[in-house]
């Protein structure tokens, strides 16, 4: 570089822009099937195409941006495949609710001309998305996009459908399920989201049929008991043991129905007598399976009432409550009305409240596939790894109770069912491909489940169904999925039992999971609340390197985010101070060339240890990183680059910088461009943009710090001894500062001092160094020996090795310096006690590592030493 080109202050907008396509325009994002590194492959968790991405999409994407990164930088072939989710119902209702603003709906249109509008908001929204991904900065694979319903993925999905199917794990039956109202669909158990109602038991007298008595029941949806086919006992219950086999009339609709008996009923609770709604619950469905019970469904998809509901045909099912108690109560069968707080089932997508409805639907028969999952899930060398790994125990659970999956959908937006029924005998045809004579034949409307498409994400993004292909064989199964815990049952699950059933692997090898974010109070974020943030506006603000730092390093893995704009400003002071220190830096080796860095000549103390501060950090930042510990991460390079680089080695560097030795300029700005290239790269996978700026403008070899290789540990760069030195200065520098504050006395003013080393080793180090001392204590005469006598009146200060010594006549009160040091003596005797307390007890060093052991004595030493000569010096000044 010959001139520094940066600007004075740090401008995220002004940084950024430009830079992401220039990274697409050099391809460094994109993987190569034919290289010979070692692959690396993850793969997005598909955002839906129905709107903007939000902090958690920013989070999660962030976490992978930086596993991908780093293991480019690291040598790896990485793929990090980028794509979309189709979104079955979200977009459909999306899609829906803007024709309803041009007065349409998806009926005036038909079928295929409503596809093609939702292929236009597909293509709005994907582009959207995409320009999202580059705002963050996301090193994504475009070349390799995919998209569920593509025709790569849905050749997929249709090989899995037809060979469940062949295998007996796909069946058409009539169940009760999830139906959603507002939009004329079923649902699968977690697309429910339970909230707290205030409702009520309705308590009602169902007469026997023979006039002899009545029984009383209870229920939450008097709507229902249009449907009611039956009620039921315990078999046990000696109360109603005359009465099963008997009939009741059911009230308002004059209908005759049986009591059975059944095990089903808890005799506990309330009266031990329960209505029978068989088309309308899922329990009295199987009751009903049981005992021949008719099953009648008195409600339409919409959530209005039928034919079977007598007069109430046509009300909406909670106007018909309203209807039906009043009913009742003028009947004289509603006997009590009982508040009641219970959890009301509400459709994910619509807010609906959901109906269990009974359906003619297709289900996948769980139990064989959960099977093999678990099984896979205990082999240690097959298994999914959860990271924190006690969210195996929640997915394990899941498996072991799972349910059979409702998979049809009532839409027109997905996978439409390869299944086809003969217009003249009804038969089923299941097949990939229509049969040859399609005209004689219907194919199934509904659709299947979005997360039916999104299960096969890891493998059918890599060209399954042909394992042949250089995709498929080369980066599955991926490396690691990151994903949040709430669809832990949703996608992760679904994504390990397919992937075992048609791949006979793991999907992936680690699945991190992260948590929520939520607000600075721990709220969730939702519109109604008005908590919501928008990651491109904190981008537009602080930019995309302060809002990935933050998200990335703001909270341990599994663990919950909250958000705070104090903490993304905190960010933006951290980037700001890597900037200001980096441009000094930068000036400061202008005209250097990549060829010019000289590491061979005499480094002094500063340089040794920011080298050997290098090499701990690159080992800390690479372990736990691999660790997938970004939190702590964050905290290593933090305090590496703001303590330690700018804090300390850049104001040191500058006695050299500013002398008049050349060879000592030299090996300063070389050590200066090696610690600060480094530090760029570790960065990098966290801050890309201000990182890729930075490292620009050194002196430096490839095109891109993107492809840049990974930082290693230097074993020459171990300097073990002179890190210690450096401690002992810095600790002398810190104590100075500390006298100084006490007496308000400035760093400008200079001030006689005395430092007596602990040996004649030590006193040499620090004579060596002295310049050092010099520059940051501004001492008024400098006296450095071992086993020095303390001068009269003089503040003092205990550290590691020596004991300082600045004679403040005038300033300093004898009393007060007295207290000071019995308050120091007795931190040193409780750290005294607390390490001798340790090395006392025998498990513990006998247990312990023996380096662990010996560390601790180290560390008793040392406070024995600093305990000593603080006493010491309180007598002397007792004597004074």
């Amino acid at each position: 570089m010959t001139e520094i080109t940066m600007p004075t202050k740090y401008d995220p907008q002004q940084t950024e822009a430009g830079r992401y396509e220039w990274w697409l325009k050099g391809k460094f994002f994109e993987a190569d099937p034919t290289s010979d590194k070692e692959p690396y492959s993850i793969v997005i968790p598909p955002p839906n195409v129905t709107g903007k991405l939000h902090l958690g999409h920013a989070w999660d994407t962030t976490l992978q941006d930086i596993l991908i990164r780093m293991k480019r930088m690291q040598g790896y072939d990485a793929l990090w495949l980028p794509g979309m989710d189709h979104a079955g119902i979200a977009t459909q209702a999306k899609v829906e609710e803007k024709l309803r603003g041009e007065g349409i709906t998806r009926y005036d249109l038909g079928r295929e001309k409503f596809l093609e509008k939702t292929w236009e908001w597909k293509e709005e929204y994907a582009s959207h998305i995409r320009a999202q991904w580059s705002k963050l900065g996301l090193g994504l694979d475009y070349s390799k996009e995919r998209f569920t319903l593509d025709e790569g993925l849905s050749d997929a999905v249709k090989e899995v459908f037809v060979k469940l199917y062949e295998k007996g794990y796909i069946y058409r039956g009539e169940r009760i399920i999830n139906w959603d109202p507002a939009a004329k669909t079923a649902l699968s158990d977690i697309e429910v989201i339970h909230k707290e109602v205030e409702g009520a038991f309705y308590h009602m007298e169902y007469p026997l049929a023979d006039g002899s008595g009545k029984l009383r029941v209870a229920t939450t949806r008097p709507e229902t008991m249009l449907g009611d086919s039956g009620v039921a006992v315990h078999p046990e219950d000696e109360r109603y043991a005359h009465l099963v086999g008997k009939t009741v009339m059911l009230p308002i609709v004059g209908r005759e129905i049986p009591i059975v008996a059944d095990d089903y009923v808890d005799m506990e609770f309330g009266t031990g007598v329960v209505k029978m709604t068989p088309a309308h619950d899922p329990n009295d469905f199987e009751v009903g399976n049981r005992h021949n019970l008719e099953r009648i469904l008195v409600m339409n998809e919409d959530g209005t009432m039928n034919d079977l509901a007598g007069k109430y045909a046509g009300m909406d099912r909670f106007e018909c409550r309203k209807q039906i108690v009043a009913d009742l109560q003028e009947a004289g069968v509603l006997i009590e009305i009982e508040p009641h707080v219970h959890q009301v089932g509400h459709s994910e997508r619509t807010n609906a409240v959901v109906e269990p409805y009974l359906s003619k639907q297709w289900f996948v028969k769980m139990a064989p596939l959960a099977e093999e999952a678990l099984k896979m899930q205990a082999d240690e060398n097959e298994k999914v790894n959860f990271v924190p790994n006690r969210f195996e125990n929640t997915y394990n659970r899941w498996m072991e109770n799972i349910h059979d999956w409702c998979i049809s959908r009532q839409l027109w937006w997905g996978h439409q069912i390869p299944a086809w029924y003969n217009k003249e005998t009804g038969e089923l045809y299941v097949g990939k491909e229509a049969p040859e004579d399609a005209e004689n034949w219907t194919q199934d409307e509904d659709v299947l489940d979005t997360w039916f498409s999104s299960a096969l994400w890891p493998f059918s993004t890599m060209d399954w169904p042909n394992e042949e292909s250089e995709m498929f064989k080369r980066y599955y199964p991926t490396n690691t999925l990151v994903t949040g815990y709430d669809i832990i049952f949703f996608w992760v699950s679904r994504m390990i039992f397919q992937g075992k059933e048609f791949t006979g692997e793991r999907p992936f090898k680690d699945v991190l999971i992260h948590g929520l974010v939520r607000d600075a109070e721990g709220r969730k974020m939702s519109k109604s609340l008005g908590n919501g943030v928008d990651p491109m506006d904190v981008i537009d603000q602080y930019g995309a390197d302060s809002l990935r730092y933050f998200l990335a390093t703001g909270s341990s893995p599994g663990q919950d985010l909250r958000y705070s704009t104090e903490k993304v400003e905190s960010t933006w002071n951290f980037v700001n101070k890597i900037w200001n220190a980096s441009r000094f830096a930068l000036m400061n080796m202008e005209g250097l060339t990549f060829e010019q860095i000289d590491l061979t000549g005499n480094l002094s103390t500063a340089d040794k240890w920011i080298l050997s501060r290098l090499n701990e950090t690159i080992d800390r930042v690479t372990t736990l990183s691999d660790k997938y510990e970004f939190g702590e991460v964050g905290r290593e390079l933090y305090n590496f680059i703001w303590d330690d680089f700018c804090s300390w080695y850049i104001e040191m560097a500058k006695l050299p910088l500013y002398g008049e030795d050349e060879a000592a300029k030299l090996t300063t700005r070389s050590v200066l461009a090696y610690v600060l290239d480094n530090t760029m790269r570790l960065l990098h996978p966290f801050m890309p943009f201000v990182t890729e700026e930075i490292w620009q403008h050194l002196p430096h070899e490839g095109e891109s710090i993107t492809v840049a290789a990974w930082p290693t540990v230097n074993p020459a760069f171990n300097f073990t001894a002179e890190a210690g030195d450096m401690q002992l200065l810095m600790d002398i520098i810190r104590s100075v500062r500390n006298i100084r504050a006490e007496v308000n006395t400035p760093m400008s003013k200079k001030v006689p001092m005395t430092i007596s080393a602990k040996d004649e080793q030590t006193s040499a180090v620090l004579e060596v160094n002295k310049g050092y001392i010099e520059k940051f204590c501004n001492p008024d005469g400098l006296t450095i020996g071992a086993n020095l006598e303390a001068p009269a009146q003089a503040m003092s200060a205990v550290v590691s090795g020596a004991e300082i010594f600045m004679p403040l006549a005038g300033l300093i009160n004898i009393e007060e310096e007295i207290a000071r040091l019995e308050k120091e003596l007795d931190k040193w005797a409780k750290e005294v006690k607390l390490v001798s307390g340790k090395l006392s007890n025998e498990r513990f060093v006998s247990k312990a590592p023996e380096a662990l052991v010996a560390t601790e004595r180290e560390k008793l030493a040392d406070y024995e030493a600093k305990y000593a000569t603080v006493e010491k010096r309180i007598a002397e000044l007792k004597n004074m």
